[in-house]
């Protein structure tokens, strides 16, 4: 793991909770912050610090010292409270802020205020179930940028006892396989290009998100 950095989330519901946690788990430094005391007790053995407070205010983020801190999420569902806390942790001069938006044009408002990312849950959610259901070979899918995506896909019948230069997924695909997940719950990211590739292996494919939709529609 890379540099050990420090988070703070801001909204504990269950998006924050979840990235809140995942950061614990991955051993950074997380302080959470919620009105809600009941979220905030039974996450204060869990996080690195947690805070319950009701305000959201200039005074709040200076007090908990939050510029301080490498990234902020603000996981507030609420349109107002998530806009103004953005708004403030931008001003506050915290280096990355990465803000959850409901809807696209409660994006581009994050964006005009100083979100660095802006994320939608639901909708990204949403596209990676119906992907899976649209296919027994797709494990995952996400969209990473407009125009990029990565999708785990199970070998097809024909890839099994191939190496990755038979497979030749690039050729075919015009996507590019960056690591394979191995039955046995191994990920190998230097891969042997001369190794057959067994059943239960998943590829980890990369490329623009035509390409990557065109292999996932020919399956």
């Amino acid at each position: 793991m890379g540099k050990k950095k420090s988070y703070v989330v801001w909204g504990l519901g269950r998006f924050g909770v979840s990235v809140a946690e995942t950061l614990t788990e991955l051993g950074h430094e997380v302080l959470g912050i919620d009105n809600n005391e009941e979220i905030v007790q039974r996450l204060s053995t869990v996080l690195t610090h947690v805070v319950v407070t009701d305000n959201i205010d200039e005074t709040t983020v200076k007090a908990l010292g939050l510029r301080n801190f490498d990234v902020a999420i603000v996981g507030i569902g609420e349109l107002q409270a998530n806009l103004l806390c953005t708004m403030l942790l931008k001003e506050a001069g915290v280096r990355m802020i990465v803000s959850k938006a409901s809807s696209t044009l409660h994006g581009k408002m994050l964006e005009k205020i100083g979100a660095d990312k802006v994320i939608y849950p639901e909708r990204d959610m949403g596209k990676r179930v119906a992907h899976n259901l649209a296919s027994s070979n797709i494990m995952d899918y996400i969209e990473l940028t407009d125009d990029l995506s990565l999708m785990e896909i199970s070998l097809l019948g024909d890839m099994e006892g191939k190496t990755l230069v038979e497979a030749d997924v690039r050729r075919k695909y015009g996507v590019n396989v960056v690591a394979i997940k191995h039955k046995d719950g191994t990920t190998e990211i230097n891969m042997d290009p001369q190794k057959p590739l067994v059943a239960g292996d998943v590829l980890i494919v990369i490329g623009e998100k035509n390409m990557v939709l065109a292999m996932e529609s020919g399956l």
